[in-house]
């Protein structure tokens, strides 16, 4: 049997348990891998009953939840009660939330969990509670690091009908165009190269690199970064053998034609990767971390605190999550899942 995949918590006011209990009652339906949920048993126990699901919780050790699965769903504690309520985050949230992610990854780490499936958090509450990373990725890394070493975390977002890793992640644009470099854009597509490669069963990525500016700066006319940083980047990666083409006009990438003559687009900052995708997938895209030890794999949207407890939550992002995250701890290719 493979190993169970650990699920986070999230931020417990949110639509994590929502999300979570709608698709554990789907396991059979989609044939999805078995998971258990890190947190506290007795508020996902009243979240059930506000949505007036029917869910039989058991409270087991994670080697225990394969076993469990298919009865009931398991649950292992993580020692922080959360007393929020739908919507309304409180006091309890950050120490719940946080504690659900750090021993999600020690599990992982240990061989407890086959991957990690992150539920969504609410970054303002833990900024209030001393949350010094800009995000799930950035901690993740650090969690991840052994001795003097941390990983360089590249974030994925993925779907069928399109994959892209942005180079700069939670920052102004302002910040992005300064941390912007070949070395930052060669380490970042070296790093998603490896992993559709070991991940994602691609034996020969296609990447395709945006440009910085409009029209990829028109030869210099509107801007000379993509000369000077993007295009000697894409440069050097090609001499050492990857199949990779840039930079390219960001506005005729994405269009269904264009999609299909690559396996992942590399952009430059954060909305110019994060918008298409979500257009084009916004109910089924997941987030992915590569560059890690181990899987991670999120659902592509956050805590929706105005529809948290309302039975209003689409848990197709989070099932996405969890089915390309056993996907991927099998090497099993991905594009069409």
């Amino acid at each position: 049997m493979a190993k169970p995949i650990a699920l986070t918590s999230g931020e417990p006011a949110g639509i994590g348990p929502d999300i979570t209990l709608k698709a554990w009652l789907r396991r059979n339906e989609l044939k999805l891998p078995a998971f258990y949920w890190l947190g506290d048993a007795a508020s996902l126990d009243r979240r059930a009953k506000t949505l007036g699901l029917d869910v039989r919780l058991a409270e087991v050790r994670p080697e225990d939840a394969g076993g469990t699965f298919a009865q009931a769903l398991p649950v292992v504690a993580t020692g922080q009660v959360a007393t929020a309520q739908p919507g309304h985050p409180d006091d309890s949230s950050a120490g719940a939330a946080m504690a659900s992610i750090r021993q999600a990854v020690g599990d992982v780490m240990a061989g407890r969990a086959g991957a990690v499936v992150t539920n969504p958090i609410a970054k303002n509450v833990l900024y209030r509670a001393g949350f010094r990373h800009p995000g799930h990725t950035e901690y993740l890394a650090e969690l991840a690091a052994t001795g003097t070493s941390t990983p360089q975390p590249v974030m994925m977002l993925w779907s069928p009908a399109l994959a892209v890793v942005p180079v700069t992640i939670h920052v102004s644009l302002r910040e992005a165009l300064a941390q912007l470099s070949s070395d930052l854009i060669v380490t970042t597509a070296r790093i998603a190269a490896a992993e559709l490669k070991s991940h994602f069963g691609i034996a020969r990525p296609r990447l395709a690199v945006s440009g910085l500016n409009p029209h990829a700066g028109e030869d210099g006319s509107l801007g000379t970064e993509d000369q000077t940083i993007v295009a000697p980047a894409v440069n050097r990666l090609r001499g050492e053998g990857l199949e990779i083409r840039g930079p390219l006009p960001a506005d005729t990438m994405f269009h269904e034609a264009a999609r299909r003559t690559y396996d992942c687009a590399i952009c430059m900052y954060h909305d110019q990767a994060l918008i298409p995708i979500k257009t084009l997938a916004f109910e089924d895209a997941v987030n992915v971390t590569l560059g890690l030890s181990f899987i991670r794999t999120s659902p592509d949207h956050g805590t929706a605190f105005d529809i948290a407890g309302t039975g209003k939550a689409n848990p197709s992002s989070l099932i996405a999550a969890l089915r390309l995250a056993a996907h991927m701890a099998d090497a099993r290719p991905v594009r069409r899942l």
